[in-house]
């Protein structure tokens, strides 16, 4: 058992999925790693939460009051919204904008039918949307005062409806918030207990429904993320951890828990973001800075793109069916995983979006599961050895075989092998779109980047999609399964700070230093507050710019001036568009970017690696054929150490497959370069 260096500075990061929970614990001095998954407990996460840092600790023989930093990652905002499991929420807007989140937009869902497509239902039905007498104009001028005695019959009628939560977003509140924030006053001091959250703390920026939706779901989920919070507050605290408790958000950046009580919806997406930053880190780790990201676990498959070494941010992301206007980290994601369905219809094959879960799963897993998916065709093509999880966990190739024979294989008339090449190659081919559409359509050419797989089956298609997509290189992290643990751990503090001009305008002719200079105090008292030393605070402002004429803007950072800034601007424009424009440029937004520099110590240089020994050798089905192939475990792999495909490496979290024509070398910092062998003669 490796130990930690006696002025050790022990930090844990724990990661919640719906079958595992994964934990990263690190001396933040050496730079040493430890890692364990244990199950997660659906009914109460803070269970898993305390065990998985629990069997952490024991690898080192400490206990959690030792620890110097606890990061998190949650996807309990995220659950509530998706399931529709949220506080019983009311909305509180203008006189005469009731039906702001009915309307919506006109767009439609890009693979929806135009004529039968339903809007979905609104988290907060119009019975429960009340209004209240004022008025701001587009300006930030008041066309009508405040009649507060409107606002508090809007909260006796609220106190009737018995909501746990009330979100107050006013018309153009960004441009002048003085109505918003005395409703939401008058509404704390008449409804205790009741959660109540303004469009103005959480997003001052323009769009009514997405402002308005942002606020309605920050609210839903107040209640049960506090409560969540406080839980593992309280079990920390049982344990002896006495250091504040730090979350993911969905900008890539971590919080204190006070942050996430007042905006919980910025926990959204951050799941995948802190893989991600686990990505970003490990391959600058390898002197690599242009790369693109797939993580594919068992129900999707999640896809970024990282150039120069910056990960790019959008506030246009979406959680399920809504638009949430929070600055995210920009991603697209997939019904693609392990656990993605394969199934005839029609004497078509499909696979995905539907996915077999953790339960039943695959059939391959033993749990019952009776239908084809991704998982099963890599076992029936003798991708994954016939243990996983160390060995705790047995495979089962006859029922995978009946399910990829009976499902898919007998309906097209098809032999097994044929059938599950089939599903991969299906499954394949829709992450390489999500590809292009994060690359080619973003005006970046995916052969100049480096390919990152990481999630549990990310490895396993690693290197084919890296032939679809011509990409020479791909990168597999130290412990791929295990990678947003450890991205918590690469986290930086951050937080954005964002307002709306009250017009948008010519951005030569507009007055922008006394917005920066608000935007700027409020990311150093924020970084001040979360106790951020000064040597380690960055403040970046970035604009968001648009041609006249134009619906939606772009982000460019700020270049000190409104000339260089313009230029930036076109240039993007030109690269995501192919052209630009001659007319003005206007000024819609800016937002400043708060960074706490994270302390991230040099990881434990891997030992020098000698003669490799494979341990098994088994049959594997490629395009050219059957052939026998070792099977390596990469833990044995020391740093230079150098194979050529076709191979089979395993380890705890996850299988890589490397296949013929590629050539695997291990770097000294963990991670395995896997390179076109034509490219590396």
């Amino acid at each position: 058992m490796s130990m930690p260096s006696s002025d050790q500075s022990l930090a844990v990061a724990v990661d919640i999925g719906g079958t595992f929970t994964d934990v990263a614990l690190i001396d933040q001095t050496t730079g040493q790693t430890w890692r364990a998954k244990t199950p997660s407990v659906p009914s109460d996460p803070s269970i898993a939460f305390m065990n998985g840092i629990r069997l952490a600790l024991e690898q080192i023989g400490e206990t959690p009051a030792a620890l110097d930093r606890v990061l998190h990652g949650t996807t309990v905002a995220t659950n509530m919204i998706l399931e529709h499991k949220g506080a019983r929420t009311a909305l509180v807007t203008t006189k005469g904008f009731r039906h702001v989140l009915a309307i919506g937009r006109q767009d439609i869902p890009r693979k929806e039918n135009l004529y039968t497509w339903v809007k979905p239902a609104r988290p907060v039905p119009a019975s429960r949307i009340v209004e209240v007498t004022e008025r701001v104009g587009a300006g930030g001028v008041v066309l009508e005062p405040l009649d507060e005695a409107s606002v508090r019959a809007a909260g006796e009628a609220l106190r009737d409806m018995e909501v746990e939560a009330v979100a107050v977003c006013l018309i153009h509140a960004f441009a002048a918030p003085a109505h918003e924030i005395r409703v939401a006053e008058i509404l704390r001091e008449m409804l205790p207990g009741v959660a109540v959250t303004a469009s103005c703390e959480v997003q001052p920026v323009v769009r009514e429904y997405e402002r308005s939706l942002t606020t309605v779901l920050n609210a839903s989920v107040m209640p049960g993320v506090t409560t969540y919070i406080g839980r593992l507050e309280d079990r920390l605290g049982a344990d002896g951890v006495t250091v504040p408790l730090m979350l993911m958000q969905s900008n890539g950046g971590v919080a204190s828990a006070a942050t996430i009580r007042r905006a919980p919806a910025l926990t959204a997406l951050s799941g995948p973001a802190a893989g991600v930053v686990g990505a970003k880190a490990v391959a600058a780790a390898c002197g690599i800075t242009d790369l693109i990201t797939v993580d594919i676990g068992g129900t999707s498959a999640d896809i970024c793109l990282i150039k120069d070494g910056q990960i790019g941010l959008t506030q246009t992301g979406h959680v399920g069916d809504w638009p949430l206007s929070l600055p995210m980290v920009d991603m697209v994601t997939i019904g693609a995983g392990g656990g993605s369905i394969a199934c005839v219809s029609d004497g078509t094959l499909s696979v995905g979006p539907q996915s077999a879960g953790a339960r039943p799963g695959p059939a391959a897993y033993g749990h019952g599961g009776t239908q084809a998916t991704v998982t099963d065709a890599h076992v029936v093509l003798g991708h994954l050895p016939k243990r996983l999880l160390g060995g705790r966990m047995a495979l089962d190739r006859d029922a995978a075989l009946a399910v990829v024979q009976g499902g898919v294989a007998g309906p097209l008339q098809l032999d097994p092998i044929t059938a599950a090449r089939g599903i991969l190659a299906i499954a394949d081919n829709h992450m390489v779109g999500a590809v292009r559409v994060i690359s080619v359509e973003r005006g970046h050419d995916p052969r100049d980047f480096t390919l990152v797989p990481f999630g549990g089956a990310g490895p396993l298609h690693g290197c084919a999609l890296a032939e679809l997509l011509g990409i020479r290189q791909v990168l597999i992290p130290p412990a791929p399964g295990v990678l947003c643990a450890d991205g918590l751990l690469s986290a930086d503090l951050r937080a954005e700070f964002s307002r709306t001009l009250p017009k948008a305008g010519a951005l030569a002719a507009v007055d922008t230093a006394p917005l920066i200079d608000e935007l700027t105090g409020q990311a150093e008292s924020w970084l001040a507050a979360e106790a951020v030393a000064a040597d380690r605070r960055q403040v970046q402002i970035v604009a968001l710019l648009r041609y006249l004429g134009q619906g939606g803007e772009i982000a460019v950072p700020w270049a000190g001036e409104a000339a260089a800034t313009e230029a930036a601007f076109v240039a993007a424009h030109r690269a995501l568009y192919g052209f630009s424009l001659s007319v003005p440029v206007e000024l819609v937004t800016l937002r400043a970017e708060a960074v706490g520099r994270a302390h991230r110590p040099d990881a434990a240089p891997l030992t020098a690696g000698g003669e490799i020994s494979p341990y098994d050798q088994t049959p594997v089905s490629f395009a050219s054929g059957e052939v026998r192939v070792p099977v390596i475990d990469r833990a044995s792999l020391g740093a230079g150490a150098g194979f050529e495909g076709p191979a089979i490496l395993t380890q705890l979290d996850t299988t890589t497959v490397v296949p013929p024509g590629w050539r695997g070398d291990m770097h000294a910092s963990g991670a395995l370069l896997l390179t076109r062998m034509e490219d590396h003669e």
